[in-house]
């Protein structure tokens, strides 16, 4: 007889323990579980700094929490601005003064330099 009543506890406490387990099935063809990539502010803000830096733009200030980058090329400031909009989108605008006529054609390229890296 205890013998009977120990096999049913323990077919219980079985029961039980199974209940508890989970098994996860592999996920879809086409799923990834990969971690996101850098978001649009991130993107935008190494996308400022590499025009900046790929028209010779020294650095000379970056406030990323502000969205301002400032740096000169010779007696030309050029400023990058990153505003974020209501939608979630980032622009960025670029300034550039001082001695222009040393390079009129400096903003243009940024400009390109940017948006290529887009």
């Amino acid at each position: 007889m205890k013998t009977a009543a120990s096999r049913l506890l323990a077919a219980v406490a079985l029961a039980i323990a199974m209940a508890g387990c989970v098994v996860y099935d592999y996920p879809p063809p086409g799923y990834t579980t990969t971690a996101p990539g850098p978001g649009p502010y991130e993107r935008a803000w190494s996308n400022a700094m590499g025009a900046l830096v790929d028209q010779g733009v020294n650095i000379t200030a970056q406030d990323r929490a502000g969205g301002l980058i400032q740096g000169n090329r010779g007696n030309i400031r050029v400023t990058a601005r990153l505003i974020t909009q209501a939608d979630g989108a980032v622009r960025v605008e670029f300034n550039a003064n001082g001695a222009l006529s040393e390079d009129p054609g400096l903003p243009e390229r940024i400009s390109r330099s940017y948006d290529a890296r887009r």
